[in-house]
């Protein structure tokens, strides 16, 4: 049955609604059936709502440790949030469901919706092949992010029998009984997902919110450097790169020295909502487009960068400019922190920014120095004057020193943005770089530490919440 395009839009923006008032399981979705297409264009519609632009209430800010919390704020902050700062085994009561569980379930339900239906339609083999490329490539990405949450970090020796996450491939909300695939299991299937995928994705970047030959190259180099397989990354980011420069739409790093300069693009910084930053569709570093609303990057206090982290930037790294060392409205914070001034929206789908980094740490994981200290180089020149931007001689030759300051540039450019707390996972369980204990430390605005959490290896993983643990009773948690 053909259905209009008005009518499949309501349908689709629907979800989200039915989504929070029927819980029946695991799915946390709305009945079978509910969303209706019939071509290849409805499903092409699917795959472009706000639904899976917007990630729902991102717990990974508060979990990084490029935080501290205000004492004053924290103690106004909700229980869930209070809870994930400490890491405290239970973030929610026995009747509360996850946000960042439902959001995720609901467009893995969409995503198989398509990739299991989208052959059957109307229209032309080629468009439908495609579509169906972009609903793996989709599943594949929404996997990553949740196997980072509720999946012990990838570790060779142990993932064939680490605990995953439940691999579910039917729109089927009816099916009522789930149990938990390996680590191992979970990132084959996003390795076999995105391999199917990458030949019949849309060769050229034209639409950021919607997936592509290059994204799909770049995730999957990203998901094989996870897995501690930096040799078969690499090849990947180098052909990502290749298939970017081809890109049907500009894609290139913002030079920082210009943009900040006299009359520059992103001028004037706003006391809410900072600089003025392009919005995703049109930002010229984003390569996909998948973002959620960060209060602590906009006007909120409760957590800012750690004072330990704002001594990584030199003093004329124009990265600092996001940020502020004053309290919104009006106080001060304690010396050395800075809170994030905006933008409110935080790009997480996939940024230039993030491919130069993972590439150079590829080719220092791989011996190859100069070339990562090139890719350094390249980034840190768009950040920051030139004379600012070398890397010491010391460090750009040795292969650890120069990991390692990879790891300090990914929290320069992306700190309280909530990328650390994967950093935070992986490193945990990397061969080369030594594991240090992470923690969270509750400050007074004089800079007093009243509280200090330290993060146990256990809670490297979220455990599921009690109410989905009692839809699913064969289901094991977490310890």
């Amino acid at each position: 049955m053909k259905v209009s395009s008005t009518y499949l839009y309501i349908v689709s923006a629907c979800i989200i609604v039915l989504a929070a008032s029927c819980k029946k399981s695991f799915l946390e979705v709305e009945p079978k059936g509910f969303v209706i297409a019939g071509t290849a264009d409805d499903y092409g519609r699917l795959l472009t709502n706000a639904s899976l632009l917007n990630i729902s209430a991102n717990p990974q800010v508060i979990l990084g440790d490029d935080i501290i919390a205000i004492k004053s704020y924290f103690d106004a902050a909700t229980t869930r949030e209070q809870r994930l700062f400490r890491w405290e085994d239970e973030v929610y009561e026995a009747e509360e469901n996850a946000p960042e569980l439902d959001g995720l379930m609901t467009n893995i339900y969409l995503y198989n919706k398509i990739i299991n239906e989208v052959m059957n339609a109307e229209g032309p083999e080629a468009q439908k092949k495609s579509l169906r490329a972009e609903a793996l490539t989709g599943r594949a990405w929404t996997l990553f992010l949740l196997i980072n949450f509720y999946g012990k970090p990838y570790n060779p020796a142990t993932a064939t029998h680490d605990a995953g996450f439940p691999l579910v491939n039917t729109a089927d909300v009816s099916l009522t009984s789930f149990s938990r695939a390996s680590v191992q299991e979970v990132y084959d299937q996003i390795l076999g997902d995105l391999e199917t995928a990458i030949n019949d994705l849309p060769a050229k970047l034209s639409v950021r919110l919607r997936m592509s030959r290059p994204l799909g190259k770049a995730l999957l180099g990203k998901v094989y450097l996870f897995m501690q397989q930096p040799e078969k990354a690499l090849p990947l980011l180098n052909s990502a790169f290749d298939d970017l420069a081809q890109s049907a739409i500009s894609v290139k790093l913002y030079n920082y020295n210009q943009t900040f300069a006299t009359g520059g693009a992103f001028l004037p910084i706003a006391t809410l909502g900072g600089p003025a930053i392009p919005t995703h569709a049109v930002n010229e570093e984003n390569i996909f487009s998948r973002q959620f609303s960060n209060t602590y990057g906009y006007f909120v206090n409760t957590f800012v960068m750690s004072p330990a982290v704002s001594k990584l930037f030199k003093p004329g790294d124009l990265r600092l400019k996001f940020y502020s060392t004053k309290a919104y409205p009006s106080g001060n914070l304690p010396a050395g922190a800075y809170r994030r001034i905006g933008p409110l929206l935080t790009q997480v789908g996939f940024v230039l920014p993030d491919l130069y980094l993972l590439r150079a740490e590829c080719f220092a994981r791989n011996g190859e120095l100069s070339k990562a200290t090139d890719d350094l180089l390249t980034l840190r020149k768009n950040r920051m004057p030139a004379t600012e931007a070398a890397i010491p001689a010391d460090t750009s030759a040795d292969k650890i020193k120069l990991l390692s300051f990879i790891m300090e540039e990914r929290q320069r450019e992306f700190a309280v943005q909530g990328y650390r707390w994967f950093d935070m996972r992986r490193l945990s369980v990397d061969p080369l770089l030594a594991n240090t204990q992470s923690a969270h430390q509750l400050m007074t605005a004089d800079g007093i530490v009243s509280a200090s959490y330290s993060l146990k290896p256990e809670r490297l993983v979220l455990r599921f919440p009690r109410k989905v643990m009692a839809q699913n009773p064969g289901m094991n948690n977490n310890p």
